[in-house]
């Protein structure tokens, strides 16, 4: 267990300690804050989808930003583990939304951290917590991964310390003091976060939360999100062949858990992602649209050519279009898609 290490004085609360200087730390006090990730941790798979300690290093490289995570002997920091800085950066981001001063050192009560995230307050639930701490602080990043705007290599832990600063009499924690790493807090103050469900804690499969998080980076509001199986399971960071990948991930899309978005395998091996709302739309409106076929698509890319467009957001425009009209169902989704498509391109195709 480590403490603070040059965080400034210890904080209220602490059994006789001295209140730290105004600006030192940050109390985590903001009740019903909303849930918020940071933007680089949803991208990249920085957290282990196992439920057993996993001790490999890994390296991550995609469209420029590689990383490098190495656990310590306690294993790899976990996604459930990421339920702390999830807690953290909410009560940052509701700090600076009140214009409260907010700092990288916050002192938090473990009990509302535990009640926020959807955890079990028993013995169990704060044992598994001090684990957690102790797996964040263990976890070392290496990465150029920007935050803030601020590009540099450096290497980091994922929490930078902590330590307990009330206990019960039982010697149970009461109060924690933690430092996020600077990667991190550079990420709040610049806030590159978005909003999670609340029902994101509900979700108990690793790879549940990670395909949620990735749906909610990727897709966010748009009308939907196209990614290969190959590529999903390389962001997702899981270690399992891509053909129990492929499995897995049917097993997703059978049980409908996720948050705010709904999952669609296609032909190609490919996995649709689309908020509810739209999808129930486009398939109220238009009859239950279904996938292109191949050929639809290269006829697509040919008449886009030359015109800047990406072929993938023109589909998902079309299809969002026809959800909101309202009309009858299609007999040819390819042909209609296509007429829309010579309609859209037309100005641009104009000598």
């Amino acid at each position: 267990m480590s403490g603070p290490g040059g965080a400034g004085p210890m904080l209220r609360g602490g059994g006789g300690q001295a209140p730290a200087a105004i600006g030192d730390f940050f109390v985590c006090d903001i009740f019903g804050a909303l849930p918020k990730h940071d933007l680089a941790s949803m991208e990249h798979p920085l957290f282990s989808l196992s439920t057993r300690p996993d001790r490999r290093v890994l390296s991550y490289a995609h469209n420029g930003c590689e990383i490098t995570i190495t656990p310590s002997v306690k294993g790899r920091a976990t996604i459930f583990d990421a339920d702390i800085l999830i807690f953290c950066i909410s009560q940052l981001m509701a700090g600076l939304n009140a214009g409260r001063a907010v700092a990288r050192t916050l002192t938090l009560t473990a009990h509302d951290l535990l009640i926020a995230t959807g955890r079990e307050t028993s013995g169990d639930g704060y044992k598994r917590l001090r684990e957690a701490f102790e797996r964040l602080a263990g976890t070392r990043i290496t990465t150029n991964i920007a935050t803030g705007d601020v590009e540099v290599t450096t290497g980091f832990g994922l929490i930078e310390s902590w330590q307990i600063v009330r206990r019960t009499r039982a010697g149970r924690m009461v109060s924690v003091a933690v430092t996020l790493s600077d990667w991190l807090f550079r990420a709040v103050i610049s806030r590159s976060v978005l909003t999670l469900s609340r029902d994101y804690f509900t979700l108990r499969k690793p790879l549940e939360r990670r395909i949620y998080e990735l749906a909610r980076k990727h897709c966010g509001r748009q009308p939907e999100w196209r990614v290969s199986v190959a590529t999903l399971a390389k962001k997702t960071g899981s270690a399992s062949p891509v053909r129990v990948f492929r499995a897995m991930l049917r097993e997703i899309i059978a049980s409908d858990r996720l948050p705010d978005y709904v999952l669609e395998e296609e032909p190609g091996d490919v996995i649709r992602v689309a908020p509810r709302g739209v999808l129930e739309a486009d398939r109220i409106a238009g009859g239950g649209l279904g996938p292109l076929k191949p050929e639809t698509q290269d006829r697509a890319r040919e008449m886009a050519a030359g015109t800047g467009l990406d072929i993938h957001a023109l589909e998902a425009e079309w299809r969002a279009w026809w959800a909101r009209s309202g009309k009858a169902r299609l007999r040819s989704v390819d042909r209609a898609y296509l007429g829309w498509l010579a309609r859209r391109l037309a100005p641009r195709l104009a000598p």
